[in-house]
């Protein structure tokens, strides 16, 4: 299971812009390098990032090899009412990680 560091801010206030900031630990292997033993290393990446606010999706990033181990995304969306902030990280090989956190909005 990944290691997700999440920050997302407990309170805000109605209309405030608020940052919401992701870290997730994979080695987002991008399946093109050579092993140790002279094969590919099969390929091993976070496919999608998608977050969502009381079910209501306000961010959503699309990964390819590229992207480096350990990804770490930022963000903004606006506080509109108290709730959960959802982020979901899916990839290759049925990788898939779930944070939730809860917003009072006040």
């Amino acid at each position: 299971m990944a290691r997700a560091l999440v920050n997302v801010p407990a309170n805000a206030r109605r209309g405030d812009i608020i940052e919401i900031k992701a870290l997730i630990s994979h080695p987002m292997e991008s399946g093109f390098r050579v092993g140790t033993n002279g094969k590919i290393i099969q390929r091993d990446i976070i496919q999608t990032f998608t977050c969502t606010y009381n079910g209501e999706e306000v961010f959503k990033a699309k990964y390819s090899p590229a992207i480096a181990a350990n990804p770490f995304i930022s963000f903004s969306t606006r506080a509109t009412d108290s709730g959960e902030i959802v982020l979901a990280w899916r990839g290759d090989n049925g990788f898939e990680a779930v944070e939730t956190k809860q917003i009072t909005v006040e």
